[in-house]
């Protein structure tokens, strides 16, 4: 089979492509690269925007695969029009040229933040959904889109992801636990703004075997997935993080609470991901931590701009800033 990931040489894409690689699969990229190529040699690399894909390019492949877009709450709120661009525009224009072209199946990257702020409540896929900003709002409209093109040629997968933390070789630093481990790490303190708040974690291991089910699901197969590795409140990961720095460093890491009023509160049901596309997730909060430890020698630069999406953002919006990015990624 030969897969093309639109944004695989992102936080995730680094870590699927190896995985896909090693399973036999042929995989190709297509990415603008704005935080350098961290994939294996043999990926086969297309440098384009996705909005210049046309359908011969995308005729060769049997599956799709969109990791693209802006990935966080403050990039779309620092850029909403590219936000609703590059979340809602795109992978509806690329799901439309891949249904022209015969494909016969596109995965999308959804997000549980499409729940918006909920009661204490278990969310499955037949919840109600009713973000009220940037992000949300335009994972929910890309998701809406390609699901609108399911017939019996073309199966479409959205996996709404609980937020994804972990070691990737294209490393992030502003993710819930990768930021957590950072500062407990780097300044002693962990600093939970809301400890009541829910959230739905997923490690990148367990993200990436999530599209790989996805991927060799039953050729008719279509539907809605919520992925997590478990629920967890801001205040338990904090707990969990200091534990296991505290474990493995004998240091004592302080915790500071504050409580700040959030808009995004949600834990989700993942047991339709588990009897339909048979996602069993094997990580937690501390397995993510001990992940992080191991391979934190790969990522000491702690204020390296490319580890924070937002910060990328605006050097990309800024001529020089594009050219300290190429210094960088170099």
């Amino acid at each position: 089979m030969r897969i093309l990931i639109a944004g695989g040489a992102g936080y995730v894409g680094s870590v699927l492509v190896p995985k896909l690689l090693d399973r036999g699969y042929q995989v190709d990229v297509v990415d603008l690269f704005w935080f350098g190529n961290h994939l294996p040699s043999e990926t086969g690399i297309i440098n384009k925007d996705i909005f210049d894909i046309g359908v011969q390019d995308v005729e060769p492949y049997q599956q799709v695969v969109f990791l693209a877009g802006l990935s966080n709450d403050p990039m779309a709120e620092y850029s909403p029009s590219q936000n609703f661009i590059f979340n809602a525009a795109a992978p509806a224009y690329l799901a439309y040229i891949a249904k022209k072209a015969r494909v016969k199946r596109y995965i999308y990257a959804s997000s549980c933040s499409v729940y918006g702020y909920t009661d204490n409540e278990l969310f499955d896929e037949n919840r109600p959904v009713a973000s009220a900003y940037p992000y949300g709002i335009s994972k929910l409209q890309g998701e809406q889109a390609v699901m609108n093109l399911v017939d019996e040629t073309f199966s479409v997968i959205s996996l709404r992801k609980g937020t994804i933390s972990g070691w990737s070789p294209r490393m992030r630093l502003d993710l819930i636990v990768n930021t957590m481990f950072r500062n407990g790490i780097r300044n002693g303190e962990i600093t939970v703004n809301n400890p009541s708040i829910w959230r739905p974690i997923l490690s990148i291991d367990d993200a990436t075997n999530a599209y790989i089910r996805a991927i060799e699901a039953s050729e008719k197969m279509s539907g809605i997935f919520n992925v997590a590795s478990g629920n967890y409140t801001v205040g338990e990961v904090g707990d969990l993080v200091k534990m296991a720095i505290e474990e493995k460093f004998g240091k004592r890491v302080q915790l500071t609470i504050n409580h700040k009023s959030d808009f995004r509160n949600y834990k989700v049901s993942i047991q339709k991901a588990e009897n339909v596309l048979s996602f069993h997730p094997n990580h937690d909060v501390k397995s993510i931590v001990r992940n992080l430890i191991e391979h934190m020698d790969k990522f000491d630069d702690w204020d390296n701009p490319l580890y924070y999406n937002i910060e990328t953002l605006k050097l990309l919006s800024t001529k020089s800033g594009l050219r300290t990015l190429a210094e960088v990624a170099q």
